[in-house]
């Protein structure tokens, strides 16, 4: 899609795409083939070599499959291809994999597959669909989010990007039941988890063998009721490409008020996202991850809205993007990450203001989607 944008945006963008290529084309040769996570010291460890199974491997692999696709360079096909031959050993875990398969295999084998054509990529993709459709609770009508005997009625909001995965694989094999449990947990975690006023909670609970609805946690933002912000983007994001999959107008207006929300508490926090848009004023915590993916809903969601509807979406993502790169863009060549300040969780101060390897991520996904240089990654 074509974005309407002024001179002045036009001109902000492409600089901002020139220092990050200028960036990325350095830190790309010092990252490598690894699994990055959190940077410290202004360094990507190998988070992966510890913990294949972790959920963030694949998001440096993605980046790379979105600079293959947009400059044309061979070295970021080939350090892609390394980590999905590494994501090799995770796709035999399943005992230690969750619904975050999706976040993984869409980043690595199914990109790879749309983007080459590749054979085996897409064996990868199909055997890591498979492992998702294994979490469905037939009884609730919802996929299983993490592994704990305590958490098998659990649904958290984040398994809205994880869905693309199965409309992937009913694409590919004609198979629809990949599609109709990825409709089905959707309907279920849209009741559970979405308010009425736009906001959302992390984590809703079901009585695993009834299936029947127990109520809401808190989760990783500050409390029970309050608004985390990457929760928040992940159903902005999330709801719309379910639309998108399924075309039900149910979940492009719920897509909206998600978007609505977000949009109006940023605004008071300088187009950057708290962690959580309800905890107290003070102490004030960023998770700029939370704008980066907003940013690419919001991009997203303007597909599929009237064209008069469209400048609010698309102006609001475009202030967000210029705060992020203003304020939380590290263009250092000799430091590895991109975007500062993420946050995984409120009430840990271990990975609060961070630089995490997915804001990095979403952050070139924004700046390609203003190009129109992007790939369909879910």
């Amino acid at each position: 899609m074509k974005y309407d944008l002024t001179k002045t945006e036009q001109q902000f963008i492409q600089a901002t795409w020139q220092r990050v290529q200028a960036k990325l084309a350095i830190t790309s040769q010092r990252i490598g083939a690894t699994e990055p996570y959190i940077a410290t010291n202004h360094r990507y460890q190998d988070f992966g070599e510890q913990h294949p199974t972790w959920w963030t491997n694949a998001f440096w692999c993605g980046t790379l499959w979105q600079l293959a696709a947009a400059t044309q360079q061979t070295s970021y096909q080939q350090l892609a291809r390394q980590i999905e031959r590494r994501l090799d050993d995770a796709l035999v875990r399943i005992d230690e994999l969750d619904h975050d398969v999706g976040f993984m295999w869409l980043n690595a084998a199914v990109t790879d597959y749309r983007l080459t054509g590749d054979v085996r990529a897409r064996k990868r993709g199909l055997k890591a669909a498979l492992l998702l459709a294994g979490r469905y609770n037939p009884a609730g009508h919802y996929l299983v989010a993490w592994n704990g005997a305590e958490q098998q009625g659990q649904v958290i909001v984040d398994c809205f990007m994880n869905l693309g995965l199965l409309y992937w694989a009913t694409q590919e094999t004609g198979n629809q039941r990949f599609a109709q449990i990825a409709n089905a947990h959707a309907q279920t975690a849209t009741r559970a988890l979405l308010r009425a006023d736009g906001s959302s909670n992390h984590i809703a609970v079901f009585d695993p063998v009834t299936g029947a609805f127990k109520g809401n946690l808190g989760g990783q933002g500050y409390g029970q009721g309050s608004a985390w912000s990457r929760g928040q983007a992940w159903a902005l994001y999330g709801l719309t490409l379910v639309y998108k999959n399924n075309h039900q107008t149910a979940y492009l207006q719920k897509a909206k008020a998600a978007a609505q929300f977000f949009i109006a508490n940023v605004a008071a926090t300088g187009n950057v996202s708290l962690i959580d848009f309800r905890a107290p004023a003070t102490p004030i915590y960023y998770d700029t991850t939370a704008t980066a993916i907003a940013i690419c809903g919001l991009l997203e969601l303007v597909k599929y809205l009237p064209m008069a509807e469209r400048p609010l979406y698309q102006g609001a993502a475009y202030r967000m993007l210029v705060a992020l790169t203003e304020r939380f863009c590290d263009f250092d060549t000799a430091h590895d990450e991109l975007v500062t300040k993420g946050s995984a969780k409120y009430h840990r101060a271990s990975d609060r203001e961070v630089p995490i390897i997915y804001g990095d991520t979403f952050y070139v996904e924004a700046l390609l989607r203003f190009l129109n240089l992007d790939l369909t990654i879910y």
